[in-house]
């Protein structure tokens, strides 16, 4: 069963102990309360899973506490406990948004079924919320195969320390799947049923993005018109990925330095200091040693970030992975457009191998999409393909490993292009006019 964070509110301390340790005992996370103030203060503090609730804390009504903490986070499930139990306020606990209902007394097998139901509930939710990002920002997830040897020790270094807690610092050029390595990451650790968050640093100017981070009351500056709990809380037990951090503004730097350190943070016009269990990954294409020297960058944050490195290879070295990838996307979005392609050209295909691609993976995905777009049926060939890119590529060369008919091609281009009249070129090429007009319409030139 998924770990989980439980909030148990009685006022009587036999069952906050019996449930407390039954809890426990299942690998459950557990604050036990004896009232609605406290439980208040502990949900402001921790984003719990489940809250069982019971009906009656004294001379306070457990209903009114449920709403109260849905208010708070509105995901959590209550469930109202008691030993008064009638149809009547079961029926009024399901409107107040309690999640169940169960009667005093009830055995550990009844506890039990309720609390694996509702963990279904919440593995669900968060698998739903992270499909929808993937929805948001879809893309073919083929970075993770590689023929490079400096990128299959990354991937290999990515899925040893996915299991473990510590800080992960991905670095290497924009558009080499730093995004993609972190989300994956998350979905090879423990956390895979949490959440998983991002922020890129540079998008946001230096109020809001430590109002997305760590989030902001209502009224705490200007056209902040409701509370906002931040990513560090909506990322509770998950993972929470901070892109380019090198952009992060040196004045938000000690805020992030001390939640890494201690997990404790406050938000913007809020002097209460809460906690939250969040792992960070960031990444960067900034040489972080040289901000650190000009005072870009704190020294004590870099160190803390710097736990484990991760370098992502550019994609201009590794010509065989453009080849893997580029057939892997063709497929991904040859199905996204209801096309059938048979593949590339050799042409084509030695045109993006010989291509530096400052893009990355990002621009071959690009230019993949593209193709497919503006193709047909049969192959990409490399009237498909950005000018950019067929202009970089290299003259044919007798000896080079290509079908007879692409050295034909090209052979055939270069004459055309050295003469001024096509009697002239066929006459060099030694076939008739007739011959070099099919050859011109086979190889569209």
């Amino acid at each position: 069963m998924t770990q989980l964070d439980i909030l148990i509110v009685d006022d009587e301390i036999n069952i906050r102990k019996t449930l407390s340790v039954f809890m426990q005992s299942r690998g459950h996370r557990v604050t036990a309360i004896s009232n609605s103030h406290d439980a208040l203060k502990e949900s402001a503090l921790h984003v719990f899973d489940i809250a069982f609730v019971d009906l009656r804390l004294g001379t306070e009504n457990g209903l009114d506490l449920a709403h109260s903490l849905l208010g708070v986070c509105p995901r959590i499930k209550i469930v109202v406990m008691t030993a008064y139990a009638s149809i009547d306020t079961a029926v009024e606990a399901m409107k107040r948004g309690a999640a169940d209902y169960i009667a005093k007394p009830f055995t550990p097998g009844q506890i039990e079924l309720v609390t694996e139901r509702l963990a279904g509930i919440c593995d669900m939710e968060n698998r739903i919320a992270s499909l929808q990002e993937d929805l948001n920002r879809i893309h073919p997830e083929v970075y993770f195969s590689s023929r490079h040897s400096s990128m299959q020790r990354a991937i290999e270094l990515a899925r040893q320390v996915a299991s473990s807690e510590a800080v992960v610092l991905l670095r290497g050029p924009s558009g080499t799947g730093k995004t993609v390595l972190a989300r994956s990451i998350h979905n090879w650790s423990r956390k895979a049923s949490k959440p998983f968050g991002i922020i890129s640093c540079p998008s946001l100017s230096r109020e809001l993005l430590e109002s997305e981070l760590f989030g902001h009351m209502k009224g705490s500056f200007t056209g902040a018109v409701r509370d906002n709990p931040g990513r560090v809380s909506s990322c509770e037990g998950g993972t929470l990925f901070l892109d380019e951090i090198g952009d992060l503004p040196i004045s938000i730097q000690p805020k992030l330095l001390r939640f890494i350190q201690d997990r404790e943070y406050e938000r913007i016009g809020d002097h209460k200091t809460r906690k939250a269990d969040v792992r960070i990954i960031a990444a960067t294409n900034m040489d972080l040693e040289k901000a650190v020297k000009e005072g870009r960058f704190r020294e004590d944050l870099f160190y803390r970030l710097n736990v484990i490195q991760i370098d992502l290879p550019p994609l201009s070295g590794r010509p065989d992975d453009v080849e893997l990838h580029a057939k892997n996307m063709l497929d991904f979005f040859s199905a996204q457009n209801h096309k059938s392609f048979s593949g590339f050209t050799e042409k084509a295909l030695l045109a993006m191998k010989e291509y530096s691609w400052p893009g990355n993976i990002r621009e071959l995905r690009n230019v993949i999409e593209r193709a497919v777009i503006l193709g047909k049926t049969g192959q990409i060939g490399e009237e498909l393909l950005p000018e950019t890119i067929i202009s970089q590529a290299p003259p044919v060369r007798i000896g080079d490993p290509l079908a007879l008919e692409v050295i034909e091609e090209n052979h055939i281009r270069s004459i055309l292009a050295s003469v001024s009249s096509l009697q002239d070129a066929a006459d060099i090429l030694g076939i008739d006019q007739a011959t070099l007009w099919r050859k011109r319409k086979q190889y569209r030139i």
